[in-house]
Parts: structure tokens; sequence; C-alpha cells
């Protein structure tokens, strides 16, 4: 088991703008303190993960920070993550953004699980390129807890963007 220390993070969610398919996009805004609980316990993370695992020689092998909005990391994928030549798998882009959402619940000192999962991609992702993940939590209520995560490309293009409901389980505390 793990145990999250003394982390304070500050987010409250943010309207920036509706896009082109009327979705609301959110963004954090530094003023709500949101600590977390130095004695809670959380599930011991898996060093064989697909996406974050040090050990899992075939993973993506991210290594996620956190800080106050949240917590982001950078990724170069490989052509072994290939489904159309030069252009990356979804199904990998999809679950890099989904653990970024999850490191971000999880840096907050809760511990859930995706429920439903959202991904809209806007432009090809290109094996060999130096790309930037950010995952933040938008909104917590009772069990329910909403966080978003977004892919850019070098030049700060977003590439792909998540929204998920994640569920804190029965008889947790958080």
């Amino acid at each position: 088991m793990q145990e999250i220390e003394s982390l304070k993070v500050e987010i409250e969610p943010r309207l920036v703008s509706n896009d082109r398919h009327g979705e609301r996009s959110y963004l954090p805004r530094s003023k709500k303190i949101l600590p977390a609980s130095p004695s809670r316990r959380l599930a011991p993370l898996n060093s064989n993960c697909v996406v974050c695992g040090r050990e899992n020689a075939n993973g993506l092998q991210l290594n996620f920070v956190a800080e106050s909005k949240g917590v982001h990391a950078t990724w170069i994928p490989k052509e072994t993550w290939e489904s159309f030549r030069g252009t990356v798998h979804g199904g990998i882009i999809t679950a890099v953004l989904d653990e970024a959402m999850s490191k971000a619940i999880v840096a907050r000192g809760w511990e859930a699980f995706t429920v439903e999962l959202k991904v809209r991609f806007h432009l090809r992702v290109c094996p060999g390129e130096r790309l930037h993940v950010e995952g933040w939590v938008r909104e917590k209520r009772k069990r329910r807890i909403l966080a978003e995560a977004s892919l850019a490309g070098p030049a700060g293009q977003e590439r792909a963007h998540a929204w998920a409901t994640f569920l804190v389980p029965p008889g947790e505390r958080s």
C-alpha cells in the first residue's frame, strides 16, 4: 500500500468554451483547496501497468508529475503502437488519456475507477513525436468524479481530448 502524505491541491473548474460539437471544455482554476488525506491508503501502484509501469518492457512507461492543477507527462510514441502506417492507434491514445485522468484523481488522495469515457480525436498522432499529456479533475460530488485530459503536439496543438466519469468504490471514503 502507498500513502500520499502531504498533498494540497488548488482546483476549481472553469468553463473555457463550447466546442463545435456543443461539448463544454473545462480547465482548472486555482481557488479552492482540496487536501489529500495523509492517512488514506490507496491501492498499490502496479509496476507492470501498461501505461505507467516502469517494469513493463512493452508498456508506454509514462512518468506523470503532479502539480496544483493536475498531472502531466511527456510521451514519445513508438512505431510498434501504430494502427495505420504513421498513425498511433486510437486505443493507445485513449489509454494514455485515461491514465492521465486517473493519476490526477490519485494525486488528490482519492481512489476511483473509470465508468464512462469519451474521446475526441482532433489531429493525427504520429510515432516519434514528443507529445504532452495532462489530466485534471473537473468536479467531485459524493462518489462521482468528473475528469478531463488532453494530448498536445510539440507546438501545443491539441491532438485528442477526453472526458470521463470515475466512481469511488462503495464503502471507500474520499
